[in-house]
């Protein structure tokens, strides 16, 4: 905020002034004590001073210089009060505003910027992409100033890629205007989940569908076959796509507890029994599509915290997805490393000056399905744990996959305190890794 505006600062000019009026007044006053007239005039002055700093009333007034400087001395307190007073409110005002998640521009009637909290600092720097909206918000406020309101969505394409939303509205006291302010809010993750939404809608719809309407010709087709060996195909075909139906619903069901349960039930969990249980109910799929599943089996006193039957939801759903991806006679590779990683810093209490903060480590275990598969390309790495994303939806439709089996994994890991990393290069095959904090035995 502009200092001369700084409702700390002048108030408290002001009553310096005063006092400096009144101590001159005070030395004239001594010059003049033995004329009686002359002590009545500075009395009256020095009453006259500390009514235009007070809200109280002067004393009677009965000509004598010690009452009007007693009155003097007692205002100018008072004032020095309201004064630390406003300037407390001032910074209190000011530092809940920086709190805000919005942007505010703040401008008076003469089109001057008076304020900007610390998120429109930060969104209008000297950056290419925040020079848009410093300019949008510019054009906001002289369009506000003029027709009362005005609203624009700026798109950044970054990168990071932004939206934002400015809106500017005229400031009044119903007899006139002060001024103009601006609020700018990043709407980017409201947009993303919005985006989100609509493809988790229609990839649903589409989902269903494809199944539910091979269902209704196939069944249509049996009704009026009379031949036994194609009416067998036929069945065969509906109990294929019925339990394509099923694999759907119950995905669906999982990921959805699994986001509506939040933090897990909590047990110890040896991680080779989850890699082994998981491999076990992948092994079926595998043998199927021709591919070997190679088990580095870990050490036995490898615990982890957390619900055994989300862990082994979540490596399966990694060991599916490296089966289907992979060519016939491929190999899966599961293994689990132990290793250690800086999550943050020890505060550092009665050390001398100087000394480095000590850092936090955190005991993990990276839990790693390795293919030799197709691969996948760096422009969809950021999406295949979207809901229904697929690299290659035509290879995963064959295979008989849903969709979701990466999204159970993220969420189950994040449920554990943990995350699901990747590597992967087209052609080359793919890494997805489980990393999961040890439990502390």
């Amino acid at each position: 905020m502009a200092g001369s505006l700084d409702p700390s600062t002048w108030p408290t000019a002001a009553i310096v002034g005063l006092v400096i009026a009144a101590g001159a007044i005070c030395l004239f006053g001594g010059f003049l004590a033995g004329r009686r007239a002359g002590r009545r005039a500075i009395a009256l002055r020095l009453s006259a001073l500390g009514a235009r700093l007070g809200a109280d009333h002067p004393p009677q007034d009965d000509g004598s210089v010690e009452t009007a400087l007693s009155y003097l001395e007692q205002v100018t307190g008072a004032a020095t009060e309201a004064v630390s007073e406003t300037s407390a409110d001032a910074i209190r005002l000011r530092r809940s505003l920086d709190t805000l998640p919005l942007g505010l521009v703040l401008c008076d009637e003469s089109g001057t910027v008076l304020y900007r909290n610390t998120h429109a600092e930060r969104l209008m720097t000297s950056r290419y992409g925040d020079a848009i909206a410093a300019q949008a918000v510019t054009e906001l406020l002289a369009a506000a100033w003029g027709g009362g309101e005005a609203e624009r969505t700026v798109e950044l394409y970054g990168p990071p890629r932004r939206t934002l939303n400015v809106r500017a509205a005229l400031i009044d006291d119903g007899r006139r205007q002060l001024g103009v302010l601006a609020m700018i809010e990043d709407v980017s993750e409201r947009r993303r989940l919005e985006e989100i939404r609509r493809d988790f809608i229609a990839n649903v719809s589409h989902e269903l569908k494809t199944p539910m309407g091979a269902l209704g010709l196939l069944a249509e087709t049996l009704v009026v076959e009379r031949d036994a060996g194609v009416a067998s195909r036929l069945a065969e075909r509906i109990h294929l796509e019925a339990f394509r139906v099923s694999r759907i619903i119950d995905d669906l069901l999982d990921l959805s507890r699994l986001e509506s349960e939040g933090t897990p039930s909590r047990e110890p969990v040896p991680v080779v029994l989850v890699m082994a249980e998981a491999i076990e109910r992948i092994r079926a799929t595998a043998d199927q599509h021709d591919i070997e599943l190679v088990f580095d089996e870990p050490e036995a006193n490898v615990i982890v915290f957390g619900d055994r039957r989300q862990l082994g939801s979540a490596l399966a759903a990694l060991l599916e997805n490296g089966v289907a991806y992979s060519h016939p006679g491929g190999t899966v590779t599961v293994q689990a490393i132990v290793s250690e990683e800086t999550i943050g810093v020890a505060a550092v209490e009665g050390g001398e000056d100087g000394e480095s903060p000590a850092p936090v480590v955190q005991r993990t275990v990276r839990v790693s399905v390795a293919d030799k598969g197709i691969g996948i390309p760096a422009k969809d790495l950021d999406r295949i744990f979207e809901r229904f994303y697929r690299v290659d939806p035509g290879r995963a439709r064959q295979t008989g996959g849903t969709g979701l089996g990466l999204s159970i994994a993220r969420h189950v890991a994040q449920n554990h305190g943990g995350r699901v990393e990747v590597e992967s290069r087209e052609g080359e095959g793919s890494t997805f890794t489980l990393v999961l904090p040890l439990h502390a035995q």
